[in-house]
């Protein structure tokens, strides 16, 4: 059991290591993230400094997030394409442009939440 605790233990830290490894290259390169996060950054202040109900700040710092998931994920497909080929392609261009979209579709879902909670 032992032997496993510690396995398991050194499997996790190295996650955690190669994810901060990765947020770090992201930050580093990709304006957008850095702008993203920037906007998450007021987003939770203004649903922190609102009357909102737990639930309704769950939502949002949790579509934050999401925005910022999909703008990492949105950045490895943009370096793995770059990486297989500098040609043009257009299953390449289609692979980024999906990518694209995802954060598109995701800042809108976190805008439409902010939209829906302070209308209603």
């Amino acid at each position: 059991m032992r032997d496993w605790l510690v396995a398991e233990g050194r499997r996790f830290w190295n996650t955690v290591i190669w994810s901060w490894a990765g947020w770090r290259a992201s930050w580093a390169s990709e304006k957008t993230l850095r702008q993203w996060s920037l906007a998450n950054l007021l987003s939770a202040g203004l649903a922190f400094a609102l009357p909102l109900t737990p639930g309704e700040r769950a939502l949002i710092l949790a579509l934050g997030l999401m925005v910022l998931v999909a703008e990492l994920l949105n950045t490895a497909i943009e370096e793995t394409v770059d990486y297989i080929s500098t040609a043009r392609d257009p299953r390449a261009m289609r692979a980024k442009d999906a990518g694209s979209a995802a954060v598109a579709v995701a800042a809108l879902a976190a805008g439409l939440a902010w939209l829906v909670i302070l209308i209603g």
